[in-house]
């Protein structure tokens, strides 16, 4: 979430929230609505512990998603690494056509697949480049026993980037089902409720407000961390970005450079076929 966004909605919530206290409060009677201040308290206290055992757990699955993402974005970028240096033990026909696929791949990770997650619009399929890596692997006969080591090599270390880029993939997804959202929110709205009923008129304005303000705040900020958490793409302060793969194909470059290789990669800077 863009941290302007989060801010405006803190704002917003936190301001309507202790103007709806000190309307209530010019009409509320001596002493707040209720008669027993110690009973209202302890029932309020149950509510809020409720929410915030549901909440905490809710935070703790969604960190815990986007901690996958990002481990699966890193192990992805350097499996990747891994492959280029696997390629160069196969024939040297397919060599350069291996390493073009494979920048090509991570190109299209960080560029345009990693476009489309931000924006909310990627569809779930195979990347382009990772069925043009099989359909090429397809023709490669090893003849070698290094060449059949590099082979099996190669197959154990698409397993493990695929299975690392659905890792990546899930944190995208959301794993909060809308049946929670639901009762958070209707949860928290009823909080605001509660509290509304401590306005006292003989109580300072600033104290009112304060007493609603510091429940909205913390109330608002984990919902918000909540939803941060469970949808870590985009452009906002703290979310997943593709520095793993971009440093794994300016390590592959350099490597590329230094063994004097002529690699013309099929694709642009984003991954899209040229």
């Amino acid at each position: 979430m863009n941290i302007v966004w989060g801010a405006l909605i803190l704002v917003v919530v936190t301001a309507a929230t202790v103007s709806a206290m000190l309307l209530v409060r010019r009409r509320a009677p001596n002493g707040s609505y209720f008669s027993d201040g110690d009973r209202a308290s302890g029932v309020f206290g149950v509510l809020a512990t409720g929410f915030a055992l549901v909440l905490g757990f809710m935070i703790f699955l969604a960190f815990d998603s986007y901690d996958e993402a990002r481990s699966g974005a890193e192990a992805e970028a350097t499996i990747l690494a891994q492959q280029v240096q696997t390629a160069q033990f196969f024939p040297t026909d397919v060599v350069a056509e291996l390493t073009g696929e494979l920048v090509c791949y991570g190109r299209s990770v960080a560029g345009a697949e990693w476009d489309a997650v931000d924006a909310g619009t990627f569809a779930d399929g195979i990347n382009p480049w990772g069925a043009e890596l099989f359909l090429t692997l397809r023709s490669v006969k090893p003849a070698t026993a290094v060449e059949q080591s590099a082979y099996d090599q190669w197959m154990d270390q698409s397993l493990e980037r695929q299975q690392a880029r659905n890792d990546r993939l899930h944190g995208a997804e959301g794993i909060i089902p809308l049946p929670v959202w639901v009762v958070l929110f209707l949860i928290s709205g009823l909080i605001f409720s509660y509290v509304l009923f401590f306005a006292d008129p003989d109580e300072r304005a600033v104290t009112q407000g304060m007493l609603m303000g510091s429940v909205s705040v913390v109330v608002t900020l984990l919902m918000l961390l909540l939803i941060f958490f469970d949808h870590p793409h985009g452009d906002g302060l703290g979310t997943l970005q593709p520095t793993a793969m971009d440093r794994s194909l300016r390590l592959v470059q350099a490597q590329i450079e230094v063994v004097g290789m002529d690699v013309t990669p099929p694709c642009d800077t984003q991954g899209n076929p040229v």
